[in-house]
């Protein structure tokens, strides 16, 4: 099938084999519908490019689904107006940033970034060799868990797999509990919510599901992390990595690619104005290794790392809770901003995002924004993090198609 990171300078290139994952998918017997659309080069979180136009939102036409994958997460979001979309129920995903977690978050599904080295990256059009992740998205908690189930394994081509070698559960999905709250220890990180009034109803619908999970049987407990705003500030490297991968990648595809570099890309043009600051960006980076800003980046992100698990052990968490995104998924034409996605993908840790409730009705959202919850924690907790994922998604049954109305 074409792969073409949603650039029209790549339209009808093809792949001359699966991605591991994907093989692995087709051998448990999955059908490989279709390739949706992407913020091109998956960079951003609007889901704009130059070759699929712009994605819309199915729970509200005026805003984005959220992105990189928001073509996937728009896919599978069934509707319920003349039986339309309901493509397929299960969508393969990047997350470099949060481009997992930020459509499942958007569109009332479940997405999960797992630790690094525990799912194959090859076969993906990259970003970044240090925090590229390939992501699953589903509308259940237990699909997302069967897929991983899946997906999981060593590949010799992705030698970070090797760390995930002996990591993984029997089975993700049949680990599943609906009681697995009861006694677990929660905390709440305080850094991460807004204190305007643009944040109240993510807000809002995060600290009740937090109440929802004490009535489950959690403890949960308030936690904030010293200098986070220092910590999380300045740890993107995927601008800086950007060229020295895609240049790698495109080499592997061998004559038959129809672009050769990131160069002959940026010669070309023909990419969506949405991501032109970015690309000009990565265009002044060569040998990203002997940059020193970009290895001071390398040395936060191990101080934020580090400052997570002291203040996990210090007050003996399970995992972390915490909105996704602090305000709504952003209107169609505007920056997706306040993505609280930076924990997982600067420090390595799985986390897990899944409905948390909805937004206000509106004329334009009928049933309301959907706002996603997600929960941390440390490496290879992803078995932990599902069932608790698992067991507020049984008591809540957030998950509802979109009501929208055919023009």
């Amino acid at each position: 099938m074409p792969t073409t990171a949603g650039y029209v300078g790549l339209k009808g290139s093809i792949s001359p084999n699966d991605a591991f994952t994907i093989k692995r998918l087709r051998d448990a017997g999955a059908v490989i519908l279709a390739k949706s659309n992407l913020t091109e080069f998956a960079r951003g979180g609007t889901t704009i490019s130059s070759l699929g136009g712009q994605t819309l939102n199915p729970y509200d036409l005026t805003r984005t689904p959220g992105g990189s994958t928001g073509g996937g997460g728009a896919a599978i979001t069934s509707l319920s107006f003349a039986n339309a979309l309901n493509f397929g129920i299960l969508a393969t995903a990047s997350d470099t940033g949060q481009s997992t977690r930020s459509p499942a978050s958007a569109n009332n599904l479940v997405g999960i970034r797992s630790t690094y080295g525990l799912v194959s990256r090859s076969g993906i059009v990259p970003v970044s060799f240090t925090q590229d992740n390939t992501g699953q998205i589903a509308r259940t908690v237990r699909d997302a868990a069967i897929m991983l189930d899946v997906m999981a394994g060593y590949d010799p081509a992705d030698p970070t797999t090797a760390f995930g070698m002996g990591r993984k559960p029997a089975s993700y999905a049949s680990e599943l509990n609906p009681n697995s709250l009861q006694g677990a220890r929660i905390g709440v990180l305080q850094d991460f919510f807004g204190t305007e009034a643009i944040h109240t109803e993510v807000n809002t619908v995060t600290m009740a599901a937090a109440k929802k999970m004490q009535e489950l049987g959690a403890e949960v407990i308030p936690i904030t992390i010293p200098d986070f705003a220092t910590l999380t500030a300045d740890l993107q490297v995927g601008d800086m990595e950007f060229k020295t991968a895609l240049d790698k990648y495109l080499k592997s595809r061998g004559p038959n690619v129809l672009v050769k570099s990131f160069d002959e890309i940026m010669k070309r043009g023909g990419f969506h104005p949405a991501i032109a600051e970015s690309m000009q960006t990565s265009s002044k980076f060569g040998d990203s290794k002997t940059n020193q800003d970009y290895r001071d980046r390398l040395l936060r992100r191990a101080d934020l790392r580090q400052a997570v698990i002291k203040v996990m052990a210090d007050n003996s968490l399970d995992a972390i809770l915490y909105p996704h995104q602090k305000r709504l998924v952003v209107p169609v034409g505007k920056d997706q901003v306040e993505r609280n996605g930076v924990l997982s993908n600067s420090t390595g840790f799985p986390a897990v995002t899944f409905p948390g409730g909805f937004s206000q009705p509106t004329k334009s959202a009928p049933i309301g924004v959907p706002i996603g919850i997600e929960l941390l924690g440390l490496e290879w907790s992803e078995a932990k993090l599902l069932n608790y994922a698992y067991a507020f998604e049984q008591a809540t049954q957030y998950r509802r198609p979109p009501q929208l109305k055919a023009d």
